[in-house]
């Protein structure tokens, strides 16, 4: 059977990208298990190791060695990856609800979020404080106290907490400011009677001697009881003045799971037996910080979400199959290696400890090779599937057999799923829908009013985002700009969607997923989602059926550009060649989410403020590139365009990705298009002359304006939250043979 046609059974969810997560990515990727449908949920797309981010803090490392990218490991896993943040479970109904989108359902969940300093018994730290965790909020704030410019004064920083954490922020953040020429004062409070606590004497004493010689103040058997503006007040009644005031503390566990119903510990930390599986729900699963293993409790630190990272992988794939856990029982010893700040470090095992710049070296190599497992991942195409396992193929085995899927009205999603998913949406009302999906008919009614033409417009394509939600919001924002582009107001939209094969949950979830993205966009626009066809196929794909309403005499066409008139771009080129980049697994995170980012943007403010600087013609830039795209305009209104190459907007790593020789599908055949351009054999030396011909999903649109206009309408269009919109080209009038673009 064609692998992609085997029907979906089970939902398996894993909530957070912590280190144990990531093991269990990787060993999916290496063993898909057939039926079983993956889903990440994290609010980080990339995900720090612990390991390095003292290096980071220091400067040793760049952003990009220090964390893991959770998008590309979930690609490479063939999971569904959700940026976002979970709020809460609700156990009885298997759901994850999130903020920002829709509830997604599961079979089993597994919990690898990690922890937060505790902050809350503490007046006033929270608001004055800056947590090392959650890692991305404080490198945020890290990056501003490293900018700041006033070099003349001492800047003072206070750590509350003297565990490892503690101490080696403050060294390495020490490290860091003296480098950058900083001058600055630093202390440390901490409960404990000595620094280090949870280790050896001969690390205490090391890590004492190291403070003491770095000039670090540090409060023994003291206790921070408030944070103010600009100090802190001792359990003595002492203060200590900071400018900057971190945040190390003893690990806190996030409040939602304990809130879903799920047995915690005294601390609210989630209760998992040694198969690192609820106490209280079999179904669900929890390893790393947020997670406390009843019969072996272990420190909160990296090391031991590392570990758990195999076990955990195969007793999901159990739990999936219906089989019995195997008990994992970690180790008691294990190595700590703790840097100080500037390539020195210390080694320390049970009682016996070593230190040395070696020993920094060794845990540098230690780090990068675990870390490069998960970062150079296998290339697309490479054998991966090793011989299955017991587990595995039970798994199969429970599949239906055999599953032949239907073609005709027999692949169409069933009335009851169906029904189900529509009364789970809120799709926007309207008066002028006569029949629509309140009162299902054969057919959707709309009523045209007077003096209104009708403008149609249909669009859609298969997945290309491994997030039905998300993809649904830019396959509504694609199909809908088509209408914004030539004038029109949205009035309703008929959907088609295909979703994967799959039990009937899967095939629910999959759709409701996807149609709730559209009608979110759908909603925003004012445009009422009036009825579609749905069925069930081997690849995923959604797409819609609009129509708007217009004055017939101010309908806004690709014929109307003037000599003269200005070009304007409304967002940045390079979806297409980022996202074959994404599908070889050869793009940086960041830059995926920045191409999502511009095309949730819908275009229909953009339409508005063209409109009104007298846009003299409009067209949407989409699959056929920049280039197509522009000369139907020209060709329509029989002139000619000049256009400035460096003035184009990019989106991120578009360049980068095309100088490496990634292109879409699409791009050989808009590269057609360059016999429209009369410099062609020059312009083609440019390095950014292959953006020409990148299609565009949901891309921006492209007008032609009056000169007097041009630049007024390009503030608006910035005001308006169109960042990137920039004046890219004029038209010029042409000559009978010539041909019609000259790149500049």
């Amino acid at each position: 059977m064609n692998p992609a046609a085997q029907p979906i059974e089970t939902e398996l969810v894993l909530i957070g990208g912590g280190h144990a997560h990531v093991g269990v990515l990787m060993n999916l990727g290496m063993a898909p298990m057939p039926g079983v449908r993956v889903t990440v949920i994290s609010r980080e797309g990339n995900a720090p190791y612990s390991g390095m981010l003292p290096g980071l803090i220091a400067g040793h490392y760049s952003f990009e060695q220090a964390h893991l990218d959770v998008r590309k490991l979930a690609g490479f896993a063939g999971a569904q990856f959700y940026h976002a943040a979970v709020t809460g479970l609700d156990l009885e109904n298997r759901v994850v609800h999130c903020e920002g989108r829709p509830p997604v359902r599961f079979d089993v969940v597994s919990i690898n979020t990690g922890s937060t300093p505790e902050m809350d018994a503490v007046t006033g730290a929270r608001e004055q404080a800056i947590p090392v965790k959650p890692v991305d909020r404080f490198l945020e704030r890290w990056r501003e106290v490293r900018e700041r410019n006033d070099r003349s004064k001492t800047l003072r920083v206070v750590t509350v907490g003297g565990g490892a954490g503690g101490v080696e922020l403050t060294l390495a953040a020490q490290h860091a400011l003296k480098d950058a020429g900083q001058r600055a004062e630093f202390a440390m409070v901490s409960d404990a009677a000595t620094v280090l606590p949870t280790h050896n004497q001969l690390v205490q004493r090391r890590y004492t001697r190291v403070l003491q010689a770095r000039g670090v103040r540090v409060h023994l058997g003291e206790r921070v009881v408030q944070a103010r503006e600009g100090e802190v007040e001792l359990r003595d009644g002492s203060t200590l003045p900071f400018d900057v005031l971190f945040w190390t503390t003893s690990a806190a566990a996030p409040k939602w799971p304990k809130a879903a119903g799920l047995a915690t510990d005294e601390r609210g930390f989630i209760a998992v037996n040694d198969c690192l599986q609820s106490e209280s729900h079999p179904f669900v699963f929890a390893a790393g910080d947020v997670a406390a293993v009843t019969k072996h409790p272990r420190p909160k630190a990296g090391v031991f979400a590392v570990r758990q990272g195999m076990p955990l992988a195969r007793n999901l794939r159990l739990a999936c199959a219906g089989k019995p856990l195997i008990p994992f029982h970690p180790q008691k010893n294990f190595l700590s290696l703790i840097s100080t700040g500037d390539q020195y470090a210390v080694a320390s095992k049970g009682p016996f400890a070593v230190e040395g710049r070696w020993v920094w070296q060794w845990k540098n190599w230690i780090d990068r090779r675990w870390m490069r497992q998960y970062q150079e991942l296998p290339e697309m195409g490479a054998t991966l599937m090793k011989v299955a396992t017991p587990a595995e193929s039970d798994n199969a085995a429970q599949l239906r057999e055999p599953f032949m899927p239907c073609g005709g009205c027999g692949s169409k999603v069933g009335f009851t799923v169906l029904s189900r998913v529509l009364s789970r949406l809120s799709p926007l009302k309207r008066d002028d829908v006569l029949v629509g999906l309140e009162s299902p008919d054969d057919a959707a009614v709309v009523e045209t009013p007077p003096g209104k033409v009708a403008v149609h417009t249909v669009d859609s394509f298969r997945s290309f985002l491994n997030d039905p939600y998300i993809f649904g919001k830019i396959a509504a924002n694609h199909a809908l700009s088509d209408t914004f582009a030539m004038g029109a107001e949205l009035q309703s939209a008929l959907a088609v969607a295909v979703v994967p094969y799959g039990a009937e949950s899967a095939v629910e979830e999959s759709l409701f997923q996807v149609l709730s993205g559209a009608v979110d966009i759908l909603n925003e626009c004012g445009c009422a989602l009036v009825g579609g066809h749905s069925s069930e196929g081997v690849e995923f794909s959604f797409g819609l059926s609009v129509q708007g309403l217009a004055e017939k005499n101010a309908v806004l066409h690709k014929r109307g550009a003037k000599p003269g008139d200005r070009l304007i771009l409304t967002k940045a080129l390079g979806t297409g060649t980022l996202f074959a980049a994404d599908m070889r697994r050869k793009v940086k995170g960041d830059w995926i989410e920045s191409a999502i980012e511009s095309m949730l943007q819908s275009n229909q403010i953009a339409a508005d403020i063209l409109r009104q600087h007298g846009a003299s013609a409009c067209t949407d830039v989409t699959g056929f590139g920049l280039v197509g795209h522009l000369v139907e305009m020209l060709k329509a209104s029989d002139v000619s365009a000049e256009l400035e190459l460096d003035a184009i907007p990019l989106l991120d790593g578009a360049v980068e990705t095309l100088r490496a020789g990634i292109q879409s599908s699409l791009h050989p055949d808009n590269l057609r298009m360059r016999r429209a351009i009369a410099n062609h054999e020059e312009a083609a030396k440019r390095k950014g002359y292959p953006i020409l011909f990148d299609p565009q999903t949901s891309g921006g649109l492209l007008a032609a304006v009056p000169e007097e206009g041009a630049d007024a309408c390009v503030a608006e269009l910035k005001l308006a939250g169109m960042g990137v919109s920039a004046v890219i080209g004029r038209i010029l009038p042409t000559e009978a043979g010539e041909s019609p673009v000259t790149i500049r």
